[in-house]
C-alpha cells in the first residue's frame, strides 16, 4: 500500500501541474450550473432539493469522465513511458490502483467544489440533507465506475481519441441498460431473469436509488464490484500487452 500511495501522490500532483486539471474543473462546474439552474430550473421549481442538480450527473460523467480517463494509459503508450513505468520495483496493480485513485480523487475534488449549490438550497429552504449526502455518495461511486471503465479502455490503445469514443460507448450502454427502450428489446423473447439482470446493470437505476436517499448495500456493492472488475481487466490488459 505504501507503493500505491506514492504513485497516488505523484499522479494527483501531476494533475495540478498542468492546465488540464483546471480546465476540467471549470468545464465541470460550468456545465453543472447550466444544467441545474437553466435546464433543471432549480429556482423555478420552488422546492428545496437538489434533484435537478443530481439528475444530470450521469450524462455529465458520460462525456467528462472518459475525457479525463483517456490519457491515463493511452498517453503512456504513445510516449513509450509505459516501458519505464513497468521497470519500476512495483507490481502492475500498484500502478493501476495508484493512477486510478488519483484520478478518482481529482474527480471527487471537482464534485466537492459544487457544494455552494448545497449551501444555497439550505439558505433558501429546509432540504433533507440526508438525501443530499446519499446523492453525493452515489454520484462519487458512479463517477468511479465511469472512470474504471475509461481507464481500462485507455490501457488497450495508444490513441486517446479512440479510448475516449469507446469508453463513452461502453459507459452509455451501462447507463441506459435499465431504460424501457432497452428492456423492451429483451421482453419479447428473454426470460424475466435475464431482463432483471440487464436492468440491474444500469448506472441510472442504481444511482437514482441513492439519489432518493436510500443507501442500499446492493447499489454500493454494484458500483464497487464494477470498479474492481474493470481495474482487474485494466491490470490484465497491461500485463498481456506489455508482458509484465
Amino acid at each position: 500500500m505504501t507503493k500505491t500511495a506514492a504513485i497516488f501522490r505523484r499522479e494527483l500532483a501531476a494533475y495540478f501541474a498542468t492546465p488540464v486539471a483546471y480546465v476540467f474543473i471549470v468545464i465541470f462546474l460550468f456545465l453543472n450550473g447550466i444544467f441545474t439552474f437553466y435546464l433543471g430550473d432549480l429556482y423555478g421549481r420552488g422546492q428545496a432539493d437538489l434533484i435537478p442538480f443530481f439528475n444530470w450527473h450521469p450524462w455529465l460523467y458520460l462525456f467528462l469522465v472518459p475525457a479525463l480517463a483517456m490519457r491515463l494509459w493511452a498517453e503512456e503508450r504513445r510516449s513509450g513511458t509505459i516501458e519505464l513505468v513497468m521497470t519500476l520495483p512495483v507490481a502492475v496493480w500498484h500502478v493501476v490502483v495508484g493512477k486510478y485513485l488519483a484520478a478518482w480523487c481529482f474527480t471527487g475534488i471537482a464534485l466537492a467544489l459544487t457544494t455552494p449549490v448545497w449551501i444555497t438550497v439550505n439558505y433558501l429552504g429546509d432540504p433533507d440533507n440526508g438525501v443530499i449526502i446519499a446523492s453525493y455518495l452515489g454520484s462519487l461511486l458512479m463517477a468511479g465506475a465511469f472512470l474504471a471503465i475509461g481507464a481500462c479502455i485507455s490501457a488497450l490503445t495508444k490513441n486517446q481519441v479512440i479510448a475516449f469514443v469507446v469508453a463513452v460507448v461502453v459507459s452509455f450502454l451501462f447507463s441506459v441498460s435499465g431504460l424501457p427502450m432497452v428492456l423492451d428489446f429483451f421482453s419479447g423473447w428473454a426470460p424475466q431473469a435475464i431482463i432483471d439482470a440487464v436492468s440491474a446493470f444500469s448506472f441510472l437505476s442504481n444511482f437514482q436509488n441513492m439519489a432518493k436517499g436510500v443507501i442500499d448495500m446492493r447499489n454500493i456493492v454494484y458500483f464497487a464490484s464494477l470498479i474492481l472488475f474493470w481495474l482487474f481487466a485494466n491490470v490484465l490488459a497491461i500485463e498481456l500487452r506489455d508482458g509484465a
